[in-house]
């Protein structure tokens, strides 16, 4: 029986033995993969996301990089102590979408070991509506955020919510005249070049240096219809958005065309008086791309590093808004008619009054959805 006894431990130490072979192999395989500074290509639909930016220690507030950060674990492309502090890999994030927020080009960038199929392997550990699509080496010094020269957001709504309030509106067999989409895009081109857009955030007062934003184009496309709906996109590229902007720059556009407001409110709310700017729903909203023009100019062809542009992924762009993105913003309103509800509240707001009336009306109503700061565009409003 001493000498069975001796052999069976023998047989568990030789396993033991080569378990601990086996992981100090891969221990050995991570260590001979360097670390190199990558950026990451990412396109995810934000619905049922407390936004991209991870919040550690508040499980329960899922964000996108939740799922990002488990899946470069487990793919073995960093650290387990890298996932718990990202600044150990150098990560950061070129926007900050908020809650339901979804993005086609979202770009972070981070350290990494350059492990064989790489993109394979993180996305098998992430879920179908979050890909990614692209990698590209870049500098050391890279940062994504602060490197990012201007960035691009879509904005799908309804068409519906340009119908004149006077105009008993059947949502289902509402289509936008040429008159009116024309009026939209007029009244669009005026955010073009420098504004004070203190009225388009609440995070900023009239005389903040930084409430002054510069946005280079915005129009609205041309109609289209989805089951029996008819919806328009609007795009509107700048070089940084602060909190809520772009919801009220759209949601005061949609006041006027409805009738609510004059057009010259849009005047006043650049000046330094309070103006009470409506906020357009957060469904819809879609970072588009980022853009890098600098940094491609500098390092795009200097023979060590790739210009950060992706013609070779536009079609996988196209194909997951197709799949993950639309059908969300379609259904969502249909189900929840989000932006039908927000038009109903249009008539409460007071597009005349006063500094200090606007004050009194702001303490009394502070609502839910302002709590949760539901927005998609909190590129540099920390």
């Amino acid at each position: 029986s001493g000498v069975v006894e001796r052999l069976e431990e023998n047989g568990h130490e030789n396993k033991r033995l080569k378990r601990d072979a086996d992981e100090e192999d891969a221990e050995d395989q991570n260590k001979k993969s360097p670390k190199r500074k990558i950026v990451l290509l990412m396109a995810y639909s934000g619905k049922g996301y407390h936004g991209m930016q991870r919040n550690v220690g508040s499980s329960q507030f899922k964000t996108i990089e939740d799922d990002l950060v488990s899946a470069l674990v487990k793919s073995g492309c960093i650290p387990e102590n890298h996932g718990e502090d990202m600044k150990k890999m150098s990560f950061q994030r070129c926007a900050r979408t908020d809650k339901g927020v979804s993005a086609a080009g979202q770009i972070v960038s981070l350290k990494v070991r350059l492990i064989d199929d790489i993109l394979e392997k993180i996305n098998n550990h992430l879920p179908s509506h979050i890909r990614i699509l692209g990698l590209k080496r870049v500098t050391g010094g890279f940062n994504s955020k602060n490197k990012c020269d201007a960035r691009t957001y879509s904005y799908m709504l309804p068409t519906f919510a340009f119908a004149h309030k006077d105009h008993d509106v059947q949502e289902e067999v509402y289509r936008l005249d040429k008159e009116t989409l024309e009026r939209v895009n007029k009244l669009l081109s005026c955010y073009k070049g420098t504004h004070n857009f203190h009225n388009f955030t609440s995070q900023k007062g009239p005389r903040d240096p930084s409430a002054k934003r510069y946005i280079m184009e915005m129009y609205c496309g041309e109609p289209f219809v989805r089951e029996n709906m008819e919806f328009a996109v609007i795009k509107v590229k700048g070089q940084s958005f602060m909190m809520h902007q772009i919801r009220k720059m759209i949601g005061l556009v949609i006041a006027i065309v409805k009738g609510y407001a004059a057009e010259s409110i849009m005047e006043c709310s650049w000046g330094e008086e309070k103006v009470d700017v409506p906020k357009a729903p957060g469904l819809g909203l879609v970072l588009e791309r980022v853009h890098f023009e600098k940094y491609n100019r500098r390092f795009g062809n200097d023979g060590l590093h790739e210009p950060l542009e992706w013609t070779e992924e536009e079609e996988k762009i196209a194909v997951f808004k197709e799949q993950y993105i639309y059908p969300t913003i379609i259904n969502t309103e249909r189900e929840e008619k989000s932006m039908a509800n927000w038009l109903s509240t249009l008539p409460i707001h007071d597009f005349n009054s006063s500094a200090v009336e606007m004050q009194t009306n702001n303490k009394n109503s502070k609502n839910s959805s302002d709590l949760e700061g539901s927005d998609g565009c909190g590129d540099d409003s920390d």
